[in-house]
């Protein structure tokens, strides 16, 4: 058996550069490492799986590096670059705050501190998940991080900064990551893909973009799970598959049964998705989201907020065109209230298609309310 390595490890970023969709934070740290004013602490927080760990091990390579680009990126060459990724750097630790979250483990990393560095200019702390720190080993740090030794840099990453105490917040200067837009996960997805030799099709990686919900490691997770099954083509129909998605064509049937009052098919239609095995709130979910969709396109200036390959954005550009905004507006608010009330319902099925129901004759509701304002006008 080969040695497998996960696309996230594989090709996690080496320099600022490869960095996806943190263009802001990577453009930051390169200036302030080519002017010289490089803060002692650091905090990074934002979302699971957007690159938080990766750029704080990227600027501590940085920081020791003997032979920068001019761009200030590692030149992953010398000793001290090829020493932090072989783990033998003597200046550059990590800890996991998860699971050392003690006083004592702060107390060992403080004594570690007072000893300046043997090779190179600095030492550098990266401490991750730091919001899980006990409040007695924050207290512990934060004489170490208010007056550090000029030798010493720490670097903080947390996907929950409102858990950290104000009195470190204080003392760090903060980067937010951000989520990472659709397609820029779909372009690395595609790029890893033509890399590993993998035949994808565009609608696949589309849709695994929009499960990974802005984490490029969630993504390339379900990448991963996706050619294992699949081998060296990956198909939108395997993605589906495999991860339980529902397909877009039934959200596309059943919003013309609405259009056309066609409550049988509507049914029959949800019938077929129960027997596929999908819950019912995942379908209230996705339906929404289709119907949003469609809102979004009876603007141009809206139009941009679709994050869909092209042909299935064509779709939605033609349905859109031939349905109410009122109607959908309507639709949105009837489907929330379904969502909300979903948990609550004894009989879940009949819950959603009364919901259903109430959708397929909702543009007769409508027209009903127009005619009996328009009369009240006249009179």
């Amino acid at each position: 058996m080969d040695n497998f390595i996960v696309s996230a490890r594989k090709y996690r970023p080496m320099r600022f550069t490869d960095v996806v969709g943190q263009e802001q934070v990577s453009e930051t740290l390169k200036k302030a490492l080519s002017s010289g004013k490089l803060a002692q602490s650091f905090l990074f927080c934002g979302p699971r799986g957007v690159g938080k760990t990766t750029c704080a091990r990227i600027l501590a390579k940085a920081i020791n590096c003997e032979n920068p680009s001019e761009e200030f990126e590692p030149c992953n060459e010398c000793n001290s670059c090829k020493s932090f990724t072989q783990n033998a750097s003597f200046n550059i630790f990590e800890l996991d705050a998860a699971s050392n979250n003690s006083v004592d483990d702060i107390r060992v990393l403080v004594d570690q501190v007072r000893f300046a560095p043997q090779a190179g200019k600095y030492k550098v702390y990266i401490i991750d998940e730091v919001h899980m720190l006990s409040p007695g080993a924050f207290n512990a740090f934060l004489k170490t991080l208010e007056e550090p030794p000029s030798y010493a840099i720490f670097i903080l990453a947390t996907t929950e900064k409102h858990k950290i105490i104000p009195t470190i917040l204080s003392r760090c200067q903060i980067f937010d990551f951000k989520r990472i837009a659709n397609h820029d996960i779909v372009k690395q997805l595609q790029y890893i893909a033509d890399s590993e030799q993998i035949e994808t099709e565009d609608a696949a990686l589309h849709i695994i973009a929009e499960k990974a919900d802005g984490g490029l490691r969630d993504a390339l997770s379900l990448f991963d799970k996706i050619v294992s099954f699949a081998g060296k083509k990956v198909s939108y129909q395997d993605v589906i598959n495999n991860l339980n998605i529902l397909d877009y064509d039934y959200y596309f049937k059943i919003t013309d049964y609405f259009i056309s009052q066609d409550s049988t098919s509507t049914l029959n239609a949800y019938n077929e998705i129960m027997q596929n095995g999908f819950d019912g709130e995942i379908f209230i979910g996705g339906l929404g989201e289709h119907l949003r969709n469609l809102l979004v396109c009876k603007a141009p200036e809206t139009v941009q907020l679709l994050e869909k390959n092209e042909d299935l954005k064509q779709r939605y550009l033609d349905q859109a065109q031939t349905i109410d905004e009122t109607f959908l507006i309507n639709a949105l608010s009837i489907l929330n209230q379904c969502d909300i009330q979903y948990k609550q319902a004894k009989n879940k099925r009949l819950h959603v298609e009364i919901y259903l129901l109430k959708l397929c004759f909702l543009g007769t509701q409508i027209e009903n309310t127009l005619e009996v304002l328009l009369g009240e006008k006249k009179n």
